[in-house]
């Protein structure tokens, strides 16, 4: 069954979701970096979230169901894409390479930088294995950027239909 899916900007029940999913403190840290708070409320939620002061999108299904999340905002000179998250149930099933696509085309129209980028802890080999096949590659950590000893960054151009493998292009 194809899925049309949607991606809209956010609204404050996403948040409530959010929370779900993140039910942990290793997934928290996964998710939203190490100054992330945990546990947290929903006020250190979203004030740890910049809710309202970055641009902050839901994917949904076509029953209106919040499947995915992430965020986008300018950083570096570049269209970086970041606190990315699937519905822990629907994992696997390609829904991040949905949601990059949908964020990718949102940042096209809304900032003019000619790369995207993202962080991405080492160890987190499914979400490296989804960002190289949608063609991001890893790039030189960039100077006075905390953490270069346990993330990735990586980078691919805004103009680029470069998915690796036919049945990877969402």
């Amino acid at each position: 069954m194809q899925i049309d899916w949607v991606l809209n900007e956010s609204v404050t029940r996403d948040v409530d979701v959010l929370m779900r999913w993140l039910d942990n403190e290793m997934d928290v840290l996964t998710w939203g970096g190490p100054a992330f708070r945990y546990p947290f409320n929903r006020h250190s939620f979203t004030e740890d979230l910049y809710w309202g002061r970055l641009g902050s999108y839901s994917l949904r299904d076509q029953r209106g169901e919040m499947a995915a999340f992430g965020q986008l905002y300018e950083r570096l000179g570049r269209v970086n894409l970041a606190r990315l998250i699937t519905d822990p149930l629907r994992r696997g099933s390609g829904i991040g390479k949905q949601l990059i696509a949908h964020l990718m085309q949102v940042g096209r129209n809304r900032f003019h930088c000619d790369e995207f980028s993202l962080f991405v802890y080492r160890d987190n080999r499914p979400a490296l294995r989804c960002y190289e096949a949608l063609g991001f590659e890893i790039k030189p950590y960039p100077r006075d950027v905390e953490f270069a000893d346990i993330c990735y960054y990586l980078t691919r151009p805004v103009d680029c239909d470069c998915y690796k493998g036919s049945n990877d292009a969402p």
